[in-house]
């Protein structure tokens, strides 16, 4: 009995083990290759996995946010007053894009085919990605920047919109085209 106890816990923990595998191979390449490949359509584990790979993309973005503000305040570069306030304010923008972008990602986890929230989502990540290439230009905030500006404009566009975006609003196009089931109508006495 002991054994078999053994052998369902060993089973459980490989299972365990290669979904996690599984999980982790689902990076930028994976779904970049899902584009090339034609197949337009993500089970549930993949769409649960590309929002978490956003949320993951606004968690680094908050942090390079951070940085960049923290650069800007405390004179750690040196930018005139008016350079700095017009990058300022474009950071102020950008704290409101990512809260409305993982606002959207929640709201997309609890409800997949929310459309609306969708487009929010990717106009948010298209917003942040500009900026962020915007700041990639500037060579004193590169260096912070990286490449996440890039890789963002790749989740946003090509990913996002093809796999997650696209798909949705087609299903939602041919719920509405679908005919709709006629009421029979009544029959009326005769006189």
């Amino acid at each position: 009995m002991g054994y078999r106890l053994r052998f369902f816990g060993l089973l459980i923990l490989f299972f365990g083990l290669a979904s996690a595998a599984i999980a982790e191979n689902l990076t930028l390449q994976y779904f970049l290759t899902k584009i090339s490949s034609q197949k337009d359509e993500l089970v549930k584990n993949e769409r649960e996995e590309l929002l978490n790979r956003i949320d993951e993309v606004f968690q680094q973005a908050q942090q390079i946010h951070s940085k960049l503000m923290q650069t800007i305040q405390t004179g750690e570069m040196e930018i005139r007053y008016q350079e700095g306030k017009f990058w300022m304010s474009k950071l102020e923008e950008d704290q409101g894009t990512i809260t409305i972008g993982v606002q959207q990602i929640n709201l997309l986890r609890e409800k997949p085919t929310h459309l609306v929230a969708s487009i929010k989502l990717y106009k948010s990540l298209k917003d942040l990605s500009s900026n962020f290439n915007a700041y990639n230009n500037m060579p004193s905030f590169s260096a912070l920047v990286g490449d996440l500006a890039p890789e963002m404009e790749l989740w946003a566009d090509p990913i996002f919109y093809k796999l997650y975006l696209l798909p949705l609003a087609h299903l939602k196009d041919t719920e509405k085209v679908s005919p709709q089931k006629k009421k029979p109508v009544p029959k009326g006495k005769k006189p």
